[in-house]
C-alpha cells in the first residue's frame, strides 16, 4: 500500500529514489473494519489518512445527537479533519470507516519533518488537498434546493463508487434525510 501513495503522488511529479524512501517509512499502513473509527472527536486531530482501499466518512453529531455525514472520502484520496490536523487544536468531528478500508496513516509530526525533508512535498499535497476540497464543496453545492429524491439520484449518478459501497444509514446522513425517507425514495425509483 505504500507504494499506493507514491504511485498516487508520481501522477504530478517525478519522484527520486531516495524521496520515495522518506515517504514510505513516514507510513503505517493500517485496516480497518466498517464502522471502525480512525479519529473520535474531542481531541486533535495528530494523523492524516491516504485512503488505499474502502471508503471513509467524516461525521459529527448535531444539536440532537444525530450522526451527520459530512463527507464521504474514497481511495486515492487525503483524509483528516484538516482544520485540527493543520491548526492542532480539538475538534468535535470524527472520521470513520463507511466499508472496509485501507489507508496509510501518516503522524503530524512526521508529515512536518517530510516536508523539511522533501520541500516540493509540501505544496504538492496542499494543492491536492485544496482541489479535494473544491470538488467535496461542489458536489454539495450542486445538491442544495433539491428535493430529496432529486438529491438521492444526484447522489448515485455522480458518485456511484460510493453509493454503492456504504449503508443506506450513513447515505441518509449524508444526504440529510431520515432512513426511512430514503428507503421510500428507493422503492419509488424502482
Amino acid at each position: 500500500m505504500a507504494n499506493q501513495l507514491i504511485t498516487f503522488i508520481k501522477l504530478f511529479r517525478h519522484i527520486p529514489a531516495e524521496d520515495e524512501a522518506l515517504i514510505a517509512a513516514a507510513t503505517e499502513q493500517r485496516f480497518y473494519k466498517e464502522n471502525d473509527y480512525l479519529f473520535t472527536g474531542g481531541k486533535i486531530c495528530r494523523e492524516i489518512f491516504f485512503v488505499c482501499n474502502g471508503v471513509l466518512r467524516t461525521m459529527a453529531l448535531n444539536e440532537n445527537g444525530k450522526e451527520v455525514t459530512h463527507y464521504f472520502i474514497p481511495e486515492n484520496r487525503f483524509c483528516s479533519i484538516l482544520h485540527s490536523f493543520t491548526n492542532q487544536v480539538p475538534t468535535d468531528e470524527n472520521i470513520i470507516a463507511a466499508c472496509d478500508a485501507g489507508v496509510l496513516a501518516i503522524k503530524y509530526t512526521d508529515l512536518r519533518r517530510l516536508y523539511t525533508q522533501v520541500p516540493y512535498l509540501e505544496p504538492l499535497i496542499m494543492r491536492i488537498i485544496q482541489q479535494a476540497l473544491l470538488d467535496k464543496i461542489a458536489v454539495k453545492n450542486s445538491c442544495l434546493g433539491r428535493d430529496s429524491s432529486s438529491q438521492y439520484e444526484k447522489f448515485i449518478t455522480e458518485q456511484p463508487d460510493i453509493a454503492f459501497r456504504v449503508s443506506l444509514t450513513d447515505v441518509a446522513s449524508y444526504l440529510g434525510i431520515t432512513l426511512q425517507s430514503l428507503s421510500r425514495i428507493r422503492k419509488n425509483k424502482r
